[in-house]
Parts: C-alpha cells; structure tokens; sequence
C-alpha cells in the first residue's frame, strides 16, 4: 500500500536510501559506482564498427538504452559536420544517437511545498511506476538523464524508500520515481540572463542552412550555438509539415518541462511519447519550439519534426534569456507555463 511519508519515516528511510544503491532492483542495470564516461543508446541501435567510419565492418549493435562504457573520444575524418567517435569495448560508435549521461545519486528533500518544484534526472534514465490501488504498482514511462519534472510530493515507493510524486503536465497523470534520481533544482538556476535589457534589443536569429542559433542584445551576439531543425517532408501519422518555418515571429509561451508526443502511460520505449523535454520555448501557435534534447547528439543537420533543438545546457541559458522573463515565480503553477509576447525570433 502506497503511504506518505512524515518527518519520522523521512529520516529513517532516507538514511538507508543512499546506503542501499548498489542492490536496490529499481535501478538501471550498469556497474553504479565505477567513475567512468558513459553514453546511452537513445534511438533505435548503434552499431560498433571497427574503426571510426561507418564504411568498415559492423563487429556489434547495442539496443536502445544500453549503457556503454567510453574509452576514448576520437575526431575521424567522417561525417564532416559531426565528426565524434567514441571507442567503446570491440571498436567505436558514432555519437549522433547517443547521450552522455552520468549516474549521480543526489540526498532526498524531507517535504516538497505545495507549489511544487523542479526536479532534474541524473542517472542514465529513471523507471518511473504508477499505483492505483486494484493493480498496485506497475511501470510506466522511463525518465531520461537531463529531462525536467514537475515533483509534487514525497512518499513510500515499490521498494519502500522515498519516491517523488510527480505531476504531469499534458494529463495530469501521476506516477512515481526514486527520490535519490531526481536533482532538485533550486529555483535561483531559473533567474533571467541580462534582463535589464531592453525588449527591442534582444532578438534571436537562426540560420537553416548554416544550422545555427545567435542572440543578439543591441546587435551584437552573445550567443551561439550549432541546433538541429525540422526535417524537410510531412510527419506520416498526420501529414502535418515537419520543416521549421522560415520568417518573424516572437516567443509566446515558455516551460522549464513539457510533455511531447502524445500522452499514454502503458506505452513502450520507442513509442512517441516524450515527457519531461526541458526548457521550452514556443514561438508559433503551431507549436514550434526551442528545446534541449536528450535523444540524439547530431546537431549541426535537421533531425527534428519542426522544433529547433538544442543541446539542454544550452536550451536552458536560451530559456533563462529569452523574453518574457520565467523565474520560478513567474510561473504559473496550474498550467506550468509562462505566457507572454516575449523576444522576436528571425528565421531564414
């Protein structure tokens, strides 16, 4: 039976949640606590090829969300706008879809305020589990390294220690998370970058061709970053443009975390459903957005169905510029959003 947690069993299980880890059956499978670089396989597979060019010979594929080892960064001469190797056990893997990722287990918070927070994955990905009380606790989603929740509540998880409740934002679905997976992020990280800045001085420009993000404050760029657009074609489940549209246009709404994909608590790991993409910030109504990425590392060539993504430490510094400010205060705690005519976005 799923309980609260009050101060008194806070402190007893909490002291044991941090001891327990390495036999805890709630975790991803990899060796925890060996200080190493990890990747992990974030779509579909990854073949391990002899040598850093995906021309020679397939020696092994790792399956989506393997864990694997890095032992070296290598610069091949191949693709040229994204020419990373990582030499793995028997040979090297491209890193276009694969994410770095650590595992760093972080000291549960006693009580969560009524408001909620933040709350930031830091291990390879997180199981997250549902409970209702004819079935008791089953899987649901899984909840990827640097993606952002909303956590609404401390209680007793499947495995008895404490669990973050969290609330998500496209249905107001509830599931559940270990406490020790999740950053708690405090609310400062979200303070506004120079918004002493006038209004009219800042603007935002991306180059389609050259794939590439600059923020301007009163014309001179302060920033800029390699991004991956929108695919030329049409998305096959409804016929919708998935290029990013070129022209003017201003942000509109911006969230720290937003459910993408469709909504389905019973769906498998290669289905459309995206939780927690960080560090939002939409510019049509249609719904194209900046936003970090946790599921390829391939920038510099379109790979997304209209938004432009973002590396997430880069998203999030974007985020925390861009126009209307969205300091946690600024957020509304309902719909999770910050709406407002924010800074002009030029695309070409």
């Amino acid at each position: 039976m799923k309980r609260s947690l009050s101060r008194r069993d806070f402190l007893k299980l909490g002291g044991l949640a941090l001891g327990s880890l390495a036999f805890n059956p709630f975790l991803p499978e990899n060796n925890l606590f060996e200080d190493v670089e990890l990747v992990r396989v974030a779509k579909d597979s990854v073949s391990v090829h002899v040598q850093p060019n995906d021309e020679y010979r397939i020696v092994a594929t790792w399956p989506r969300d393997s864990i694997v080892h890095v032992y070296e960064t290598v610069v091949a001469e191949t693709p040229a706008y994204n020419p990373v190797w990582y030499r793995v056990w028997g040979g090297y893997m491209h890193r276009a879809r694969l994410q770095k990722v650590k595992v760093i287990y972080n000291q549960p918070l006693s009580d969560i305020p009524e408001t909620g927070l933040l709350g930031e994955i830091t291990v390879p990905y997180a199981q997250a589990y549902r409970y209702d009380s004819r079935n008791g606790w089953r899987t649901t989603y899984r909840l990827y390294y640097e993606s952002i929740h909303w956590i609404t509540g401390i209680e007793e998880g499947p495995d008895g220690g404490p669990w973050y409740r969290i609330l998500d934002e496209l249905d107001e679905a509830i599931y559940y998370v270990p406490a020790t997976q999740v950053r708690i992020i405090p609310p400062h990280e979200l303070d506004p970058i120079s918004p002493d800045v006038p209004f009219e001085q800042k603007r935002v420009e991306v180059s389609l061709a050259a794939q590439l993000l600059t923020c301007f404050e009163y014309d001179q760029p302060v920033f800029q970053v390699t991004i991956s657009s929108g695919l030329a074609g049409l998305n096959a489940a409804d016929q919708e443009p998935t290029y990013t549209p070129t022209g003017r246009f201003n942000i509109q709404v911006k969230m720290p975390s937003k459910h993408m994909g469709y909504a389905d608590l019973s769906a498998g790991i290669e289905d459309y459903v995206i939780p927690g993409v960080p560090w939002v910030a939409f510019f049509t109504e249609r719904g194209h957005a900046f936003h970090g990425t946790y599921w390829h590392d391939n920038f510099g060539v379109p790979m997304s169905r209209g938004c432009i993504n973002m590396r997430t430490p880069e998203a999030k510094w974007l985020f925390r510029w861009l126009q209307p400010a969205a300091a946690f205060e600024d957020i509304d705690k309902r719909t999770f959003a910050r709406r407002g005519f924010g800074t002009q976005v030029i695309i070409y």
